[in-house]
């Protein structure tokens, strides 16, 4: 069996499929690719149409996209179970990771995270304006997974779904930013879930490494 993933290591999309398998223990090798490669990188346009990250290729049956790639990984592969079975737990999952993608990402990593924390680290300026936008457009989807991680079925303690996996990354950018980090700490369960999905084996094993960016990445 060969279980290869096309991914970007600084990518929070890549880091959620290598999450899902690295809670599977499935046995997987990376290839990185660059989805913002100029001109395109040809091995990722050869597998997507869509040249986004990540890509899974398991004995020849190519998944893109995260969170077919997530649900795959969870129900292809034997080991702890990620998709509750209950109608109510597993529909909040879902609620949860269509707020992260629809309303989540950009605010939380492309605008806060990106102009706090990464483009200063490659040696680029932040945009002070990007952040103030990102910040007022994370208020209402922090409340919304406040709301749901207070509910107590999914976004619980002890209890990891598919769920945490996509939430944990995006949060582990936002709160490397001083002003993520703040607002983070408004909201008491979704803090204190956090405080115990950052130690989560799974979340250290795929450390993207940014300490090792150099300003030509």
């Amino acid at each position: 069996m060969a279980v290869t993933l096309y991914g970007y290591r600084y990518s929070v999309y890549t880091r959620i499929a290598r999450m899902a398998l690295t809670a599977r223990e499935v046995d997987y090798t990376t290839t990185e690719v660059n989805p913002f490669a100029d001109p395109p990188d040809q091995t990722l346009t050869k597998i997507t149409p869509f040249h986004c990250v990540p890509v899974l290729d398991h004995d020849g049956f190519t998944l893109f996209e995260t969170s077919a790639i997530t649900r795959y990984v969870a129900t292809r592969f034997p080991g702890p179970a990620l998709i509750p079975t209950g109608a109510k737990s597993a529909a909040r999952m879902a609620q949860v990771i269509a707020i992260i993608d629809a309303h989540g990402y950009w605010p939380l990593v492309r605008q806060v995270f990106s102009h706090s924390v990464f483009r200063p680290l490659v040696g680029q300026p932040g945009d002070a304006d990007q952040i103030a936008q990102g910040l007022k457009a994370a208020r209402p989807v922090l409340k919304s997974l406040e709301t749901i991680a207070a509910e107590g079925l999914v976004l619980a303690p002890g209890h990891p779904t598919l769920a945490d996996l996509h939430l944990a990354p995006m949060i582990a950018y936002f709160a490397m930013a001083k002003d993520g980090q703040v607002m983070l700490g408004r909201y008491p369960c979704l803090r204190q879930w956090w405080q115990e999905m950052s130690q989560h084996p799974a979340l250290i094993a795929t450390d993207p490494g940014l300490a090792t960016l150099t300003p030509e990445e």
